[in-house]
């Protein structure tokens, strides 16, 4: 049996399951994060001298679905079909081997590209961090392969017309942003997880510093474009050395993001503690998550800016693990009407406020003295959540594809520390989740997944308490114990979708000891 790629015997021991997780965040700090078809593309192309560039190659070869996109539904096939068709593109301008296959693959993927959006839809574009650089970036490039190519006889992409901007687009973004890195000024640190985007100006950016461990941006992209791709980089290079861990431990194709350290270990731990599953912390891991809280917050990982997301989630674990920590530092993210990801945010996150609610109302809980301090805060967040809850009783968010993540963060932070005011507001999440569970008891946006089960499953488990409750819970529960061992589709947003794996083997083994934890489930236990 294997729930989130770990091994269970049939009486599943979730305890021992989180012990062997927990563990496991020592022994690979950087994290656990998918591979990540946009920004392999981009390493493709802008490393060739890397090591496994062979097996990035055929990564994005294999990855390619029939009708010739890469990527999931409405709308997140964009930004990976023109990565992947760039690369493939750009291996075909170098003269990589294989050229029948290249093209063809290339071929199909401007195929889809030409014909998306289709005739007579509104093109989606979901809310991706840096997506109004990276689609423009990407289709100059490709013009610019096409061009170079038109005069070589290439199968599969002769006469081929070249890519037009989506409607709704434009390159003025990227012109600002290129101009600027030109000029050699400080760049903002969120800017430096998409520096691929500025084109032949990130090569050696004055205004660019990689990380002690030797990342830009904590992306393998920004990293490479910063070192530059027309020599091989000084073996010496701690860059170099960075890409070359990351490029190893994947076996070629690197994710969007490494690495996510904090980010990791606050949600993995959040999501075991308040589920109730005993489970020991190292003692260097809580006290590195501390020290990772300075005033002005705390990032996901090396290179990328403080933000609130992360910040609370590490303050909320430490609360619930016995080392509450004063939550000051995310009064530097506090705007007039709700709390912003990072400085500069454009749009707003319901799953970071209900963060930073659980951070507030779990150190107000462990430290009532400090309560008065934090509640009309807490007050003010909790009528901004209610406020943007869908009619029908779910969420959406700009960091998850699925509205079961925004809506079990938004609806367990309202139940805990939302007041008597938010009541209505939980019990309208938890029929919506009631309604929409699958015939075979599973939850999700696309189709039934573990992740979105697991946080269907903690909704109705943490907050619901009749007989409808039970029973879903339940069929949740078996649709678990018998999910097969495929991977957990990637929901998270970044410049691509990834899956932070140990992140929801986390929320996994939650939803999982809630189950046991009731009466629900006793009989079907005792049946295994």
């Amino acid at each position: 049996m294997s729930v989130g790629g770990l091994t269970f015997p049939k009486a599943i021991d979730v305890a021992a399951a989180a012990a062997e997780l927990v563990a496991d965040l020592m022994v690979r700090p950087w994290g656990t994060v998918s591979p990540s078809v946009y920004e392999t593309g981009r390493l493709v192309s802008l490393a060739p001298w890397l090591v496994g560039h062979a097996e990035r190659v055929r990564f994005l070869l294999d990855g390619q679905r029939p009708d010739g996109r890469w990527g999931g539904p409405d709308g997140y096939a964009l930004v990976p079909t023109l990565s992947a068709t760039e690369a493939l593109l750009c291996a075909l301008s170098r003269g990589d081997p294989d050229r029948e296959t290249l093209s063809r693959a290339a071929g199909r993927g401007l195929d889809w590209l030409l014909g998306w959006p289709p005739r007579g839809a509104a093109p989606l574009f979901p809310d991706m961090p840096a997506i109004e650089l990276i689609v423009p970036a990407l289709v100059e490039l490709v013009n610019a392969h096409l061009d170079t190519l038109a005069d070589r006889d290439v199968p599969h992409l002769a006469g081929r017309p070249r890519l037009r901007l989506p409607p709704g687009m434009n390159d003025h973004t990227l012109a600002a942003v290129r101009s600027r890195v030109g000029s050699g000024a400080e760049l903002p640190q969120k800017l430096m997880h998409a520096l691929e985007t500025a084109g032949p100006a990130a090569h050696g950016a004055p205004g660019v510093q990689p990380t002690s461990i030797g990342t830009v941006g904590a992306s393998p992209a920004a990293t490479a474009a910063w070192l530059g791709g027309r020599a091989l980089p000084d073996p010496g290079t701690a860059a170099r050395q960075h890409l070359e861990a990351v490029a190893r431990r994947y076996g070629g194709p690197v994710p969007v993001g490494l690495p996510i350290t904090v980010f990791e270990r606050g949600w993995v731990l959040s999501w075991l503690a308040r589920a109730g599953i005993p489970f020991e912390v190292p003692p260097e891991m809580l006290a590195d998550l501390r020290a990772a809280i300075q005033p002005v917050g705390t990032p996901a990982g090396a290179g990328l800016p403080p933000d609130a997301d992360t910040t609370s989630v590490a303050l909320y674990a430490l609360a619930l693990l016995g080392m509450p920590y004063e939550p000051d530092s995310l009064w530097a993210f506090r705007t007039d009407t709700h709390f912003c990801t990072w400085q500069g945010e454009e749009g707003s996150s319901v799953s970071v406020n209900a963060h930073v609610l659980d951070a507030l109302g779990q150190y107000a809980a462990v430290r009532p003295e400090a309560a008065e301090r934090y509640r009309s805060d807490m007050d003010a967040i909790g009528a901004w959540l209610r406020e943007r809850q869908r009619p029908e009783g779910w969420w959406d968010d700009r960091w998850h594809a699925s509205p079961y993540y925004a809506t079990v963060s938004c609806a367990l932070a309202l139940d805990a520390f939302g007041g008597a005011g938010c009541a209505s507001s939980v019990r309208r999440a938890v029929r919506w989740v009631l309604e929409t569970q699958r015939a075979d008891g599973s939850w999700g946006r696309w189709g039934g997944t573990r992740e979105e089960t697991a946080y269907a499953m903690q909704l109705l488990l943490l907050t619901g308490e009749d007989g409808l409750v039970a029973e879903a819970a339940a069929r949740g529960y078996d649709y678990l114990l018998g999910a097969g061992e495929a991977d957990d589709p990637p929901l998270w947003h970044d410049k691509d979708l990834y899956l932070p794996g140990a992140v929801v083997r986390a929320a996994i083994l939650a939803a999982l000891h809630l189950a046991q934890s009731s009466r629900l489930v006793v009989g079907r236990q005792r049946q295994l």
